[in-house]
């Protein structure tokens, strides 16, 4: 596997915590790799460094085979998108774009002709000349994404691209990252479960600043699954003990007097109907529980919850 990104021992130390500690993982070239991880995981730090922002305390981030502490040599092949991208609200969008393209070393002309190129990648290039205070949020969350694929860069990190968008627009700037992924390596820091697992073919988990797992988003979500079962009346003991009999259910959680959470372990994807079967039979036959409903939730979502700690809701993970 070629690495377009290699992190290697990365800690970063803080007065008062370690906000990354002895971090090592590759980024396949031309992946779309999500980057995971609760509040406080260590994501944005590692953003940071790999942007240059921050100095590590120890280890190395290498983008492309530059070490990112000499990344001046990537100009114009390495690209980040910060969560909170500020424009000036007075000037147009045309014009603080090509200063962007000016920075990464076009000339005016060029730097003007891949700027309105890029705004008609996303839509807005009808917008250039408005002023960034005109412009809607979602809006402003695309010329942000004209910044990070200005010209032509080879790796892109992109940090909560849909925050704070409503959901069609949230999944109008998903198109947009797939679509203008081609041969770049894009980078996609999000608490959006479900989002990177639609998106993204890898990702690594991040907790307490700690890597936990580096994966393929296959391997990720080969065998775990999260099922949400709500009742009419509390789960009894000895139900609870019939559930944990099945040989696929690894983990019963109360959530509530009449809500539980069954973490499955399947050895293949078909036999999962004949599993919920035998789950619905158990409580509604052999001990006389009736279900109001019963949700699957995304295994990306289990996993995450396995290595982190959390718990499943039933809702989209944000």
């Amino acid at each position: 596997m070629t690495a377009a990104v290699s992190v290697r021992h990365l800690t970063k130390r803080f007065p008062r915590i370690t906000a990354l500690d002895a971090v090592s993982f590759d980024i396949p070239v031309g992946s779309l790799f999500g980057l995971l991880g609760p509040n406080g995981a260590g994501k944005t730090t590692l953003f940071s460094v790999a942007a240059g922002f921050l100095k590590p305390t120890d280890g190395s981030v290498e983008v492309l085979g530059v070490d990112v502490a000499e990344i001046s040599l990537l100009r114009g092949r390495f690209s980040m998108l910060p969560q909170d991208a500020a424009f000036q609200g007075g000037v147009p969008v045309v014009e603080q774009l090509v200063m962007f393209g000016r920075l990464n070393g076009y000339s005016k002309e060029e730097a003007t002709q891949k700027s309105h190129h890029a705004l008609g990648l996303v839509g807005l290039d009808e917008f250039a000349r408005k002023s960034a205070r005109t412009l809607s949020h979602g809006m402003m969350k695309r010329v942000a994404l004209c910044q990070a694929f200005l010209g032509n860069p080879e790796v892109i990190l992109l940090d909560e691209p849909t925050s704070g968008l409503d959901p069609e627009t949230a999944r109008a700037v998903r198109n947009l990252i797939q679509g203008m992924r081609e041969n770049r390596t894009i980078v996609v820091s999000s608490h959006n479960l479900r989002e990177i697992q639609e998106i993204c073919d890898h990702a690594a988990i991040l907790d307490e600043g700690q890597l936990r797992v580096v994966a393929s988003m296959a391997e990720l979500t080969a065998s775990s699954i999260i099922l949400r079962i709500e009742l009419t009346r509390p789960l009894t003991e000895e139900a609870e003990q019939a559930l944990l009999a099945i040989d696929e259910v690894g983990r019963v959680e109360r959530t509530s007097d009449t809500e539980v959470n069954l973490e499955l372990s399947l050895a293949a994807p078909d036999g999962k109907e004949a599993v919920l079967e035998r789950i619905q039979r158990t409580l509604l036959v052999d001990h006389g529980c009736v279900l109001r409903s019963l949700h699957e939730g995304a295994s990306l979502e289990a996993r995450f919850l396995e290595i982190t700690g959390g718990t499943y809701d039933g809702a989209s993970s944000t």
